[in-house]
């Protein structure tokens, strides 16, 4: 049997395995991350900007508003460890764009809120994002495919 021409343009045609497929979206997602996130933290670098995660601290303390959040609700919208977040913290705090204060409660709980000059810093991040994920896939998606993987990837939320 010859190949049609679709079959000979899937990259998995020959995946017998009905494991692979999941296997393959997440080895997928790891590529375009390593090579996306590479050139994004290079400009943000030049911009001052000490890692891509900074951009989702300052949006999401923008978005809590001046009672701040906590670190522990931070650490799980984020999906980032403890140790980390706080040394990404500690860094933003030392640009003056976040504050941190004890919490109230048990256990050494910390609130994080921004300062006036950390206001609209996540906009100031987005431009240097933007740029590159505009080269890298908006060139390759439509605007509905771009939503459609968006949609689907969100469903592989934990």
């Amino acid at each position: 049997m010859a190949d049609t021409p679709d079959r000979q343009h899937d990259p998995f045609a020959g995946d017998t395995d009905p494991r692979m497929g999941a296997n393959r979206v997440w080895f997928n997602l790891l590529r375009i991350q390593r090579s996306l996130g590479a050139r994004i933290a290079r400009r943000l670098r030049q911009h001052g900007i000490g890692d891509p995660l900074w951009y989702e601290i300052l949006l999401e303390l923008e978005r809590a508003g001046p009672a701040g959040m906590l670190m522990a609700d931070l650490e799980q919208k984020l999906f980032t460890a403890q140790y980390a977040l706080s040394r990404h913290a500690a860094r933003i705090e030392a640009q003056g764009w976040i504050r941190s204060e004890a919490s109230p409660g048990p256990g050494r709980s910390k609130r994080l809120r921004l300062t006036e000059t950390g206001l609209g810093m996540h906009q100031t991040i987005w431009e240097a994002y933007s740029e590159i994920i505009a080269e890298e896939i908006g060139s390759r998606l439509t605007v509905d495919e771009a939503y459609d993987v968006a949609r689907q990837l969100i469903r592989l939320y934990p």
